[in-house]
């Protein structure tokens, strides 16, 4: 399969690794001149254009729009002459389907949010598809996109709440690592260990959430012994409100007050 990264920022530059991570794509960029673009494009030897034409002639099977929100139409714009059969997904945060759709009138047109660690294909995908997508166009999509990580199939009006959770997340997660990571070295952990312990301990955790279907909740109470260590942390942490920082902090990614 041949598929296009329009814009080769942080995230599609995030994207363009997951994807080589697996060898099996052809892969395409289209992105104004840029040297660290450029030895991107020489490291993982994928082809890079700069300007539409050359993308379109290219044929690509799928085009990701990686682009900044605000250009985002503007740049589907110039893709119209795009083979009908070509798929298009877009990253671009709170632009819609539609407004894209109206831009590649003769393309299937996808919406997603995803996070970085697309990277190492352990992503976290929110998307939304057009239900009048037909399967073989829905499972192209899925396909791809399970090879970047975990995709979640959301309504389209859910996909900003989405991108703060796993977008915003993995930032949120990064303090929690830190601080951990300070406490650790407070008790003579040196920091290496310490880094490499804590990344396992929440990769861990949240791989046995995703596997068990458990809640959140069910799990602390495996942990949490009565009079135990886990529940004075976890006393600690409701002191100082943790719980009502992590709400706040969604809240706030999320424009609200």
């Amino acid at each position: 399969m041949k598929v296009a990264i329009v814009g080769v920022g942080s995230m599609g530059g995030a994207i363009m690794q997951g994807l080589n991570n697996l060898t099996k794509y052809d892969l395409i960029a289209m992105n104004p001149q840029n040297p660290r673009v450029e030895k991107l494009a020489h490291e993982y030897k994928f082809k890079l254009v700069f300007d539409p034409k050359s993308l379109i002639d290219l044929q690509p099977d799928v085009v990701i729009l990686t682009t900044p929100a605000p250009v985002t139409v503007a740049v589907a714009e110039q893709l119209q002459a795009l083979d009908p059969h070509t798929i298009v997904i877009s990253a671009a945060a709170g632009i819609k389907r539609a407004d894209l759709q109206a831009a590649l009138v003769n393309n299937p047109v996808a919406t997603m949010i995803p996070n970085t660690p697309v990277s190492v294909n352990a992503g976290t995908i929110g998307l939304s598809l057009d239900p009048k997508f037909d399967k073989p166009v829905k499972d192209t999509i899925v396909q791809l996109l399970n090879d970047l990580g975990d995709v979640v199939l959301v309504p389209e009006e859910q996909l900003d709440i989405v991108g703060v959770i796993g977008g915003c997340g993995p930032a949120f997660v990064d303090v929690f690592m830190d601080a951990m990571s300070d406490a650790a070295v407070k008790h003579g952990l040196n920091r290496q260990t310490a880094y490499r312990l804590i990344a396992s301990m929440v990769k861990g955790s949240g791989a046995l959430a995703y596997e068990t279907h458990q809640s959140p909740a069910t799990l602390r109470d495996q942990v949490a012994s009565p009079a135990g260590t886990t529940i004075r942390g976890l006393a600690a942490l409701e002191k100082h409100g943790f719980r009502y920082g992590v709400i706040d902090a969604v809240d706030k990614a999320s424009d609200e007050d």
